[in-house]
């Protein structure tokens, strides 16, 4: 696939003599590292809702490549170990990576999303994700789409 990419760009890219640079590459080739699961609860964890809707609007408009379902799962994932972070005693650096099993560099998203996220606040949102879990597999759901319902799932995790 990356070949196959390459080839393309570097068709597109013929006429000038210019490098590359990621942007060439986001522009003509569509990937975008600010565009993916973690960038999203990155924006969710510091509440920036601007971001956060950017990345989900992405996400609705190319949903074969950001299933609806992976990022439920990521989400899930983020806010148990943001629940464990509530109920340690020891908030070190190393205890927190050593017990959420995280490099030590990405403790401080976890300490933000605390602060940003209270305990019942976090068991609310689990919850809300298991429902939009379901709605996404059509159970209690007949009608509102995969996008509709990430961009539902965002607000509500949100506000």
């Amino acid at each position: 696939r990356i070949s196959n990419e390459l080839e393309k760009l570097v068709i597109v890219m013929a006429d000038t003599s210019k490098t590359i640079t990621t942007l060439d590459i986001e522009k003509n080739i569509g990937i975008s590292k600010e565009f993916n699961n973690f960038e999203l609860s990155n924006a969710i964890s510091n509440k920036n809702v601007f971001k956060a809707n950017q990345i989900i609007n992405y996400f609705a408009d190319n949903q074969k490549n950001n299933h609806i379902t992976m990022t439920v799962s990521h989400l899930y994932q983020f806010f148990s170990k943001i629940l464990v972070y509530h109920s340690l005693g020891d908030k070190s650096r190393n205890n927190v990576a050593a017990s959420l099993k995280i490099n030590p560099y990405f403790v401080s998203e976890y300490e933000a999303a605390a602060k940003n996220y209270s305990a019942a606040k976090t068991i609310k949102i689990i919850s809300t994700l298991r429902e939009y879990d379901l709605k996404s597999k059509g159970f209690g759901n007949v009608s509102a789409g995969a996008g509709e319902l990430l961009k539902e799932l965002i607000f509500k995790i949100l506000h």
